[in-house]
């Protein structure tokens, strides 16, 4: 089950993911949309009731740190998450820097409104809704290139959420999909 904190972009995403063939064929995703948009310590909550329900293997919620100022209560949700087996996609500073990564590197530090208006000068949307299918072809590269910061934040020790930029969409693509070798 996945828990997005975004109304548009990110279940859009998920739901692209989810039609790929390899996907749909191996996994059931099911994705909740907070109705409370904008708190990551919401989704978490929920998601840990949530997980407590024997028909769902695994709980994941997506959410942006934001820049400059920070989510509220960020490092609760992290924590709660945490000792709970809630597993965490989480951008930096938000979602679309993820989107971004499927186009270009990124390696600079950026605001949420930065992100949101390079993004969306990559894909020419003026919305929050995305073409999925469009995105999720180029999710290699993309991962390649979070993968990429997040060694680099490693690298340097840089601690969350001092991480700007970086995301961990990866891994929930590379939960609910299926490893190349296994095709």
């Amino acid at each position: 089950m996945v828990f997005c904190e975004g109304e548009a972009s990110e279940p859009d995403y998920v739901n692209a993911l989810k039609r790929l063939p390899e996907v749909r064929d191996n996994t059931a995703v099911s994705i909740e949309i907070d109705p409370q948009q904008g708190a990551p310590i919401t989704l978490v909550q929920r998601a840990v009731v949530r997980s407590q329900d024997d028909e769902v293997d695994e709980c994941w919620c997506v959410f942006d740190v934001e820049w400059p100022q920070n989510h509220p209560r960020l490092m609760e949700a992290v924590r709660l998450a945490s000792a709970h087996g809630i597993r965490l996609a989480i951008s930096n500073p938000c979602f679309e820097l993820w989107l971004t990564l499927h186009f270009t590197e990124q390696t600079a530090f950026l605001t949420s409104a930065d992100a949101e208006r390079q993004s969306r000068g990559l894909d020419g949307r003026i919305g929050k809704r995305i073409d999925g299918p469009r995105y999720v072809e180029l999710r290699r590269e993309a991962t390649r290139r979070a993968i990429g910061l997040s060694r680099r934040h490693a690298g340097n020790q840089t601690p969350f959420p001092e991480n700007n930029p970086s995301s961990t969409m990866y891994e929930l693509i590379a939960a609910i999909e299926p490893a190349p070798a296994s095709r």
